[in-house]
């Protein structure tokens, strides 16, 4: 990763993650053989540059919005709205961060209250450094309190009911945008 076009290197990423799903990288912009793209990396919205030579390029049909307010996830596809639903968001003490994010990884956790699935998503929490021995990575994961949903409840996480989490798993590739606000 460049810190921009011609500039110094920012950092370097490995391929796959340590997580073993393949590196991905959302694309914001594209000059002369160069990509402009978010990182999945602290602080929120940090941005670099890399090749296009070096990488596979993939287009994408959906993109989702979460608001938190209305704790509410409205999945898209090519900019029409298909299916909105309800979801858990963070507590005031620790929000679900806003902004501009993209999905990173799948993993069916470990751990049974997360659901049958997880995405990892490129966001971290704005409080919180680590959680459950991971960087405070922000994820979108179902959940075994059923009554959670529709409530700000969670460390940050976006909570789903298990049904919808599998259906998502199951449609939305890697690198799918989501906005947070």
């Amino acid at each position: 990763m460049y810190a921009s076009l011609g500039g110094p290197a920012k950092l370097s990423l490995t391929n796959p993650s340590p997580t073993g799903g393949p590196l991905t990288l959302l694309v914001v912009q594209s000059s002369d053989g160069w990509l402009e793209v978010d990182l999945p990396t602290r602080p929120n919205g940090s941005r670099g540059w890399i090749s296009a030579s070096q990488v596979t390029l993939h287009d994408l049909v959906y993109s989702i919005r979460v608001s938190t307010e209305a704790n509410t996830l409205s999945l898209t596809r090519n900019n029409t709205v298909v299916s909105t639903y309800p979801v858990a968001t963070g507590t005031g003490g620790t929000p679900t961060p806003h902004g501009s994010f993209y999905l990173t990884e799948l993993i069916a956790p470990s751990n049974p209250g997360y659901g049958p699935y997880a995405f990892g998503l490129s966001a971290f929490s704005d409080v919180l450094t680590s959680f459950g021995g991971g960087p405070g990575q922000i994820g979108l994961h179902g959940t075994d309190d059923a009554a959670s949903i529709g409530r700000a409840v969670s460390h940050g996480c976006i909570r789903m009911s298990n049904a919808d989490i599998t259906a998502l798993a199951a449609l939305l590739p890697l690198g799918t945008p989501i906005a947070i606000d």
